[in-house]
């Protein structure tokens, strides 16, 4: 199978140009960036140099092995990566004078297969603030912007080329056409990468990984639970274990979807812990702390649970998607941490389990294709994504019996509305956030003092960017209305219009 590696220097959008690859039906995968250039197999048709934070000028500067850039493997650097090729092959990049962050105008200067069948001018983003000055030998520049005179070079004779900008976000104009142009008509790419052959693939090495060992899964009945539970049941059958544990922390009737979705499932394990975890919980107010609570708890449960079965499980799938890992932990280059996730990591060593994480590579909106591959309901495939410590991170403060109801009724009609809306399927997500705070409101003539609701919307493709979403006035009002009305405890409704980034989907 033919792949396109992604060298990450630490970039937050180094997924998005993963993904974008993917979209032209190439294989991607992310890397680090200090990887050997032996390690680059046949295989590989093309190396992506992400964008990054650093300089090339930095006392220690994240660099690649130079040898990289001599593989003869068409490369692509994007921002960052226009300035490391230009750095190590002898160029020159410094500070700018002028900085670069927004919308400019690229002008196209000479003629290049990347360019093939796009204007003359087109918008692009830029976000950076070094520039090169000088370009090495062999390049030519073949686009141009106000601030930046080698905004794209090529060296077309090595098949190596530099965008200051950033094709892969959306902002770009004609970006997915420049990634599409350099996969096929300079990398020779065939785009045969289909997720209905990485189904099938992801089936045989489940079943010849696991042999005839058992795998248990904590299966949540979310999208990405759902999903390898499918995967599992087709690759192990009767030696899949999944455990559905009830956290107190879940929507409205979640024991009974899980029920009605996998009650055939002869291995599946009920297990109600929501006193367990409400007690864990009680006073804490660090949103970190709470989910640190949350996830050893889980952990703690989950373990008691297997190891009841530990004479017949070796493996313990997991649900971990990319956006997981990057958000999470900088495994694979320097990017920046921005919240724990409960699934990734957090593992006590002695667990006696090896990890089976069949959905790693994946983002969600390919994770849902997979499902509707797999022939699962449209129902569990379709559900917006819900985060692992539940409605502990949609109370913001102290988690109470009394929160935990408010919280999870105003969800309630939040998701009826939307759905009655038609408008559920073009969310991303839409859940209602209880605010540590309370407000003076006037019912019945009566003056309450009482707590206040956030609803947060947002439309997105793979959630490591989200825009708000522009919901119409009265369906705002018809939820304001009824959570006011029917939920005893609340008088005030208010809606976040924050997009990631600067704010993150969850508040907490």
């Amino acid at each position: 199978m033919e792949r396109v590696l992604i060298l990450d220097f630490g970039s937050q959008y180094t997924q998005l140009i993963a993904r974008r690859v993917r979209e032209w039906h190439v294989y991607s995968e992310i890397v680090p960036f200090n990887i050997p250039p032996e390690s680059v197999g046949e295989d590989v048709i093309a190396i992506i140099l992400s964008g990054g934070p650093g300089s090339v000028y930095d006392e220690s500067p994240y660099l690649p092995d130079p040898q990289i850039l001599h593989t003869g493997k068409p490369i692509l650097g994007i921002c960052y990566g226009l300035q490391i090729i230009t750095h190590l092959l002898g160029g020159r990049v410094a500070p700018a004078e002028e900085k670069e962050y927004g919308l400019a105008t690229l002008r196209v200067t000479d003629k290049s297969p990347l360019f093939d069948g796009l204007p003359e001018k087109f918008n692009v983003w830029m976000s950076h603030g070094d520039k090169v000055l000088s370009i090495p030998e062999g390049f030519k520049t073949i686009g141009s912007t106000e601030n930046s005179e080698y905004a794209v070079i090529a060296d077309e004779r090595r098949k190596i080329f530099g965008l200051q900008f950033h094709p892969e976000v959306v902002h770009t104009e004609y970006g997915k056409d420049i990634i599409g142009n350099f996969l096929f008509k300079i990398a020779g790419a065939r785009g045969e990468w289909q997720l209905k052959n990485y189904a099938e693939t992801l089936i045989k090495e489940i079943r010849e990984k696991v042999g005839n060992h058992g795998v248990i899964l904590a299966l949540s009945g979310g999208v990405d639970s759902s999903v390898v539970a499918k995967l599992l049941e087709k690759a192990v059958g009767d030696r899949f274990y999944p455990v559905f544990i009830d956290t107190g922390l879940l929507k409205i009737g979640e024991p009974e979807r899980i029920k009605r979705f996998f009650g055939h499932l002869k291995n599946l394990r009920m297990v109600n812990a929501s006193g367990e975890f409400l007690s864990a919980l009680k006073g804490i107010l660090d949103p970190e702390e709470k989910r640190k609570i949350i996830g050893e708890k889980f952990i703690e449960i989950f373990t008691r649970e297997s190891l009841k079965l530990k004479d017949r499980i070796r493996f313990l799938a997991q649900g971990t998607l990319y956006p997981d890992v990057i958000e999470s932990t900088p495994v694979v280059g320097p990017s920046e941490t921005i919240k724990s996730h409960h699934n990734v990591g957090g593992l006590p060593d002695w667990l006696p389990f090896e990890l089976l994480e069949p959905l790693r590579m994946l983002f969600k909106d390919e994770v849902r294709e997979l499902g509707r591959i797999l022939g699962m309901d449209e129902e569990l495939i379709k559900r917006h994504p819900f985060p692992g410590p539940g409605f502990a991170i949609r109370i913001v403060g102290s988690v109470t019996v009394e929160r935990l109801k408010l919280v999870r009724l105003a969800d309630l009609i939040v998701e009826e509305e939307v759905k009655e809306a038609s408008l559920y399927d073009h969310l991303w997500q839409i859940f209602p956030v209880l605010l540590p705070i309370k407000s003076v409101g006037v019912m019945g003539d009566k003056r309450t003092y009482e707590y206040v609701v956030a609803i947060r919307a947002v439309t997105s493709v793979d959630g490591m960017t989200a825009d708000w979403a522009k919901l119409p006035h009265d369906l705002l009002e018809k939820i304001s209305s009824r959570i006011v009305n029917e939920i005893p405890g609340i008088n005030r409704v208010v809606y976040d219009i924050t997009s990631k980034p600067p704010a993150t989907i969850e508040w907490e």
